[in-house]
Parts: structure tokens; sequence; C-alpha cells
């Protein structure tokens, strides 16, 4: 099967074939033709796999072949909108309509926020067809009258399930109450849990499902190692692999933006260039970070899980967990950075006592053995057992076995937040210390924090918490990260 042969635009398939593909991944074979149909769709495939084009080329079609529609102020009305959870993604995915559809007369732009309004408002106001956005600066668009969406005729939401998982799905309905009833809607996803099911049900009419792979697998191409290391040997251990295999541009994943900011800072005094991305970061400087990712002038980027969302680099050949997800869904996610349309990469994973039990449910998770290999010199010390790790307010157990008594836990918890305080006190970076809890127990904000059903235990300032909601409204100036507000 080629491009030409799923009846796409002559204008289309020639941009797709100046970007050097010339046959469609099995999402694409699967939702194109179901996008060209006019009817709702479910779509799933990892990450990696060409999900963008799989909408975004049927959707461009479909514009190109029918008429442009007008607004309640008599200019160009938006025709698509697509909705994504992060500043990044949205930013990508637009540039994948600009791209595909660079021989049609159509229009996007990209909405988000951490920037300034008067330049999307002059897009919209000039008219578009396409609008790529995350819902919150949308909404806020909408509320102060600058934003007319009553002329959408497909609707589009991507990564649906990281953005259920941010906290959007009020921000979602508020929006969905705002479009016209009859509307093509397509739901794509990485993985399908009950929830997004759940969504679906309520969103789609009659839906088309599609999944090219089952939620919980990894790419075949992708190699995957994990290396048991000492507690405070981590970033040593991140620096040696990095500088003895040369690696050029490698992802590294971290739990914290305390955290992304010291992996990079070590990893720059070490000599290799790295930055961090995380919510904490402007949106220029974000930019910034991946722009030069991009383009070879840095060779490290740390990230928490949030920021990295839409992350799309062509050929990225490395992809390193320095600290292991306590969500089997995130291993899949981050290492999809690699290996992506069907090229090789190599995902490494650092794991100390404290992560080796997640490690294991990661593995059940993905119904594969990943293979350890141990590196001399920077195992754990003699006599070092697993801590708890604190996330947040919440302690949770990612070590091997039945975790400690709900007194030791709190402790944890408790010299976690002492810790926390001094260090913003002393405006001291949080680098890894001797002692296990200083080490282990940072603050979590931006990781996706439901645990392993057995092994969390609240503190009792957080006991009625939900599990795995983020901090803050996600408006400016609050806590919760990169929602792309």
């Amino acid at each position: 099967m080629t491009f030409e042969t799923l009846k796409l635009a002559p204008a289309i398939v020639k941009a797709v074939l100046e970007q050097g593909y010339t046959t469609p991944t099995p999402i694409q074979a699967q939702a194109i033709p179901a996008v060209l149909a006019g009817g709702d769709l479910l779509g799933g495939a990892q990450t990696g796999t060409g999900k963008t084009a799989a909408f975004a080329l049927p959707i461009l079609h479909r514009l190109a072949m029918s008429r442009s529609a007008t607004n309640r102020s008599g200019g160009t009305g938006i025709r698509a909108l697509v909705l994504t959870p992060t500043r990044e993604l949205a930013a990508q995915v637009e540039e994948s309509f600009r791209v595909y559809g660079k021989y049609l007369q159509l229009k996007s732009t990209v909405i988000f926020g951490g920037v300034g309004m008067n330049p999307q408002i002059d897009a919209l106001r000039r008219g578009v067809d396409i609008v790529v956005a995350t819902p919150g600066r949308l909404l806020d668009l909408q509320q102060q009258g600058k934003l007319d969406l009553s002329t959408v005729q497909v609707l589009v939401l991507d990564e649906a399930d990281r953005m259920l998982d941010m906290g959007f799905i009020h921000d979602i309905k508020k929006l969905l109450a705002l479009l016209p009833r009859q509307k093509q809607s397509l739901l794509f996803s990485a993985t399908f849990s009950d929830d997004i099911r759940e969504l679906a049900q309520g969103l789609l009419n009659n839906p088309a499902s599609i999944q090219v792979t089952p939620r919980n697998t990894t790419v075949q191409r992708i190699t995957q190692v994990a290396h048991p290391v000492g507690r405070a040997k981590k970033k040593a251990l991140l620096t040696h692999i990095i500088q003895t295999h040369a690696w050029s541009q490698v992802l590294v994943f971290t739990r914290t933006k305390f955290g992304a900011n010291h992996v990079a800072e070590h990893l720059s005094k070490a000599g290799i260039p790295a930055m961090a991305l995380h919510g904490n970061k402007s949106q220029s400087a974000r930019t910034q970070a991946l722009q030069g990712f991009k383009d070879g002038a840095i060779r490290a980027l740390v990230a928490t899980d949030i920021a990295a969302r839409g992350i799309d680099i062509d050929d990225l050949p490395h992809v390193v967990n320095y600290d292991i997800p306590n969500v089997s869904e995130d291993y899949v996610h981050r290492i999809g950075r690699t290996g992506r349309a069907g090229a090789s990469g190599e995902a490494v994973s650092l794991y100390s006592l404290d992560e080796e039990g997640w490690l294991a449910d990661i593995e059940r998770f993905t119904k594969q053995n990943i293979p350890r290999q141990a590196m001399d010199g920077f195992g754990p010390e003699a006599g070092e057992k697993a801590e708890p790790i604190a996330m947040g307010r919440q302690t949770i157990w990612g070590g091997v076995g039945k975790p400690p008594s709900r007194e030791v836990m709190q402790a944890a918890a408790k010299a976690a937040r002492t810790e926390m305080m001094q260090r913003m006190r002393d405006n001291k970076s949080p680098a890894s210390h001797k002692s296990a809890p200083a080490a282990v127990a940072t603050r979590h904000n931006e990781s996706r924090s439901t645990p392993r059903p057995h092994a969390s235990t609240n503190s009792p300032t957080n006991s009625n918490r939900p599990a795995g909601r983020r901090h803050g409204s996600g408006r400016p100036g609050t806590a919760r990260p990169a929602t792309g507000r």
C-alpha cells in the first residue's frame, strides 16, 4: 500500500513524499480511509507509529475538497479543532498540518498558554481553517469573546488518555458544549484505558475502533536494558554511559522538576551540553531547549513525563529512564520517544533498590523481561536497602516485597517535607545525599502519582486526596505543570 492508493489529494501526497514517507504505517493505513469516510473514530497506536498523520492527512483532504466556512463575524470559520494536553504536542501537531498542507489553500494556527494572547487573537481574527490548541487557553479566548467554534466540522482529541490524567476532563466538557452537535469526532490515544472508553461512549457516535497494537506493548525495534545502581550513584552512571558510548543525542526522564534541573546541571559540569525541560520553564526556554536538542547543540535533554509529551524527533537514538516510573504505562510512553516509525532505538533504565518493584511491574505489564546489566563500581552499596519514596504529600513503596509500616512511610514523608523546606530556605540544590530519605524522598509534582494498589500510604494531611491528581488548576501561577494553559 502507498499513500497514492489511499485516495488522498495529489497535493497532500506530494507533500508527504517530500518528507520521505512512501508507505503508510499500520495506524495510517487503517485510520485514513475511516476518517475519509466521514464517521467517528476511536484510534489507538503506541507512540511513534505515525498517529498524527493518521488524522492530519484525511482532515486536510476533507477540508480541501469542501467549501470554507464563515463565522458569526463574517470571517473564515474554524472547520477542524484538535485538542492536545501540552504546548509542545500542540506545536508539533500544527506543524504537521502546515507541512502536509503546504500545497493547499488552508490556514492553521496553534493556541496554547504561556505566551501572549494577542498574536493568537490576531490569527483568529484573520481567519483559520484549522486550530490546534490546549484546552485551557482555548477556553480563555472563548470566554473573552475572541473565539467562535460554531463552524467546527471535525474534532480531534489527541493523547486523550494524558488529557484525562492531567485533569482536563472538565475543560473538555465545556468545550464540547460549545461545538455543533453534528460533527465528526476522532479520539486518538497512545493507549486505551477504561476512562478513555467511557469518554468515547459519550462523545463518539457508532465509531470505528482501530488499535494496531495492544496498549501495553513496546516497539519491537527498541533495545531495552536495565542497570542496577546505588542510590547516590545515578548521576555518575548516567554521565559514564553517555561519555563511554559517545552518545550525541539522549532524552533523559526524571520524576521531578528539581531532579531534571540538577541532572542537567551535573551533565553540563561534566562537559555534556544539557538542558532541562519541565513545566516551570518559560515557553521560550522550552522552545529553545527543544530546538537546541534537535539541532545537536544540546546532547542531553532532561525532561519530566508531562513536559516530554509531544517531543517528536526523527531518529532519536537513546532514551534513559533516570527514574523508574511508578506507572507502567508511562514506561511505554517514555521509551516510545525512540524507535519511531520503524526506526531502531535504545532504552536504558537506571534502577535503585527503591524502584526494583516498579521495574518488575513494568515487565509484567509489557509481558517482557528487560535484561539486567550490572556496571562495575556503580551498584548499590553493601547493606543498602530499599527506602520509601515521597511524591508530593504521598509516600509510596517502589521496592520489592511488602512495604514498611505506616509509621515508617509517614516518617519518610515528613523527612522529605522538612528537607524540601530547608532546600527552599537555603536555596540549595537537591543533589544526591548519603542519607536515604534525602536522596529519594523528593517532590514529585509532575509525576503521575497513582501507585501500585498495595503500596501507598497517604500522610494524615492528605489521606482523602485522589491518587494521581496533580496539584493546582493549571492556570498561570499555579503548580500544575505544562498543561498548556
